[in-house]
C-alpha cells in the first residue's frame, strides 16, 4: 500500500506541479521576453519559482493519492480481505501514517530551506534585471514598450554606450501627444534618476483637442527615464525570504527591515511548521474517510465528497488560526489549530471505521417490529 501511495503521489505531484509551473511560466515569459531578456534568464526564473510552486502541490497530490489507493483497494474489495484477517482501522492507516510522514519531511525542507533560499535569490536577480537599463529598454532594432502608451525605438548601441537614431513616444497625457526624435542619445545617472540626454534632435507635440502639431528643434536635450525602468530598490528582505529562527526570534531590526510586526513573524514561522504537518493530515484525511460506510455498487463518491469537504473544513480553521496568530504574537500557538483538528477528525473517523457495530444498532433500531 505504501509503494502505491508513493507512485500515484509522483503522478499527481508531476501533474500538478505542471499545472501551477505553466500557469507562472506563461506570466514570467511575457514579462521577460518583452523586456529584452533572454530565454536562459526565462529558464532561471522559472527554475526559482519551482519550489514554492512544488510546496502549493505536495499536499494536494497526498490528499489525490490516499484517495485513488483507497478507492481503488475498496472497489477491489483488497480492504474488505485485510480487515476480515482481523486488521483494525488504525491497524489499515498505518502505511498511510508512514506516507504522511514522508510528504511531510519533504514539506518540512520545501518551507524551511529551498522555498526561502530561492525567494531571495529571485528578489535578488529581480532587482539585479531591473537596475540593468540597457536589458530592461534598449534593445537594438526593435520598438520596445517599457510601460503602457510609451514607445522607444534605437537602431544602434555602439561599444561606447552611445545610441543612434533614437524614437521616442510618449501619449501618456491625454491632451498632448510627444515625439522625439534624436541622431544620438546617452543615458546619464542622475542620483537615482536615469536621464536619457539626446543630442540634435526634434520634439513633435500634437494637441488632441484641435490636432495641431508643434514642432521643437534641439542640440540636446534630457528626458528622464526612471519612470520607464523599474529599478527595484532593495529595502531588504520580506519575510517569506527570511530563514525560519529568525522568524521565531524577531528583533526590533527584523520587525523593521521585513516591515511587519512580531506576531506576523512569529505566525509565518510556525504556520511553516504547520504546513508541512498539514500533509500528514491531508493524507490520512483521504485514506480515514473513505473508510466509513460499507460497500456499495455505487462506489464510494459520497466519501470522497465528504473528504473534500472536511479538508476545506481544516483550510477553514487554519485561515481562522493564522489570523488571530497575526493580531497577538501570544496566539503563535493557533497556527497549530488545523493540524490539531485534522487529527482529531482522522482519530473520530478511524474510530467510527473500527466499530461498524454503532451504525449497525441505529438502522435495526430505526426498522419497526
Amino acid at each position: 500500500m505504501l509503494s502505491q501511495l508513493m507512485v500515484l503521489f509522483g503522478f499527481f505531484s508531476l501533474v500538478l506541479v505542471l499545472i501551477y509551473w505553466i500557469n507562472r511560466a506563461v506570466v514570467l515569459f511575457d514579462q521577460l521576453i518583452a523586456d529584452g531578456q533572454s530565454a536562459w534568464v526565462f529558464l532561471e526564473f522559472t527554475a526559482l519559482t519551482l519550489p514554492a510552486v512544488i510546496r502549493l502541490a505536495l499536499p494536494l497530490a497526498a490528499f489525490a493519492a490516499a484517495i485513488y489507493v483507497t478507492n481503488r483497494m475498496t472497489t477491489e474489495s483488497e480492504l474488505v480481505v485485510v480487515q476480515a484477517t482481523g486488521y483494525s482501522a488504525f491497524r489499515l492507516a498505518r502505511p498511510v501514517l508512514y506516507f504522511g510522514l514522508i510528504v511531510a519531511l519533504l514539506m518540512s525542507i520545501l518551507m524551511h530551506f529551498l522555498v526561502p533560499i530561492s525567494t531571495a535569490r529571485l528578489a535578488e536577480r529581480q532587482n539585479d534585471i531591473a537596475q540593468n537599463a540597457t536589458a530592461r529598454l534598449l534593445t537594438e532594432g526593435q520598438f520596445i514598450e517599457p510601460i503602457q502608451n510609451v514607445t522607444f525605438y534605437v537602431r544602434e548601441i555602439t561599444p561606447a554606450g552611445e545610441l543612434l537614431n533614437i524614437f521616442l513616444s510618449d501619449t501618456r497625457n491625454p491632451d498632448e501627444e510627444v515625439t522625439y526624435t534624436a541622431a544620438q542619445a546617452y543615458l546619464v545617472r542622475d542620483g537615482d534618476d536615469t536621464q536619457l540626454v539626446m543630442v540634435d534632435g526634434m520634439a513633435q507635440t500634437l494637441r488632441t483637442a484641435d490636432q495641431r502639431l508643434f514642432t521643437t528643434s534641439f542640440d540636446d536635450f534630457a528626458y528622464n527615464i526612471g519612470s520607464l525602468i523599474t529599478t527595484g530598490t532593495s529595502r531588504g528582505r520580506r519575510a517569506s525570504q527570511v530563514p525560519t529562527w529568525e522568524l521565531l526570534n524577531p528583533t526590533p531590526a527584523l520587525e523593521e527591515e521585513t516591515g511587519n510586526s512580531a506576531a506576523r513573524l512569529l505566525s509565518r514561522g510556525h504556520d511553516r511548521f504547520s504546513q508541512s504537518i498539514l500533509g500528514t493530515v491531508a493524507a490520512l484525511l483521504g485514506f480515514a474517510t473513505l473508510l466509513i460506510g460499507g460497500f456499495s455498487r455505487f462506489g464510494v463518491w459520497r466519501q470522497i465528497v465528504a473528504a473534500i469537504f472536511l479538508i476545506i473544513v481544516v483550510k477553514g480553521i487554519e485561515t481562522a488560526g493564522l489570523n488571530a496568530a497575526r493580531a497577538n504574537e501570544n496566539l503563535w500557538f493557533a497556527t497549530y489549530l488545523p493540524s490539531i483538528a485534522g487529527f482529531f477528525i482522522v482519530w473520530c473517523l478511524l474510530f467510527a471505521a473500527s466499530r461498524p457495530s454503532l451504525f449497525k444498532r441505529r438502522i435495526r433500531d430505526s426498522v419497526p417490529s
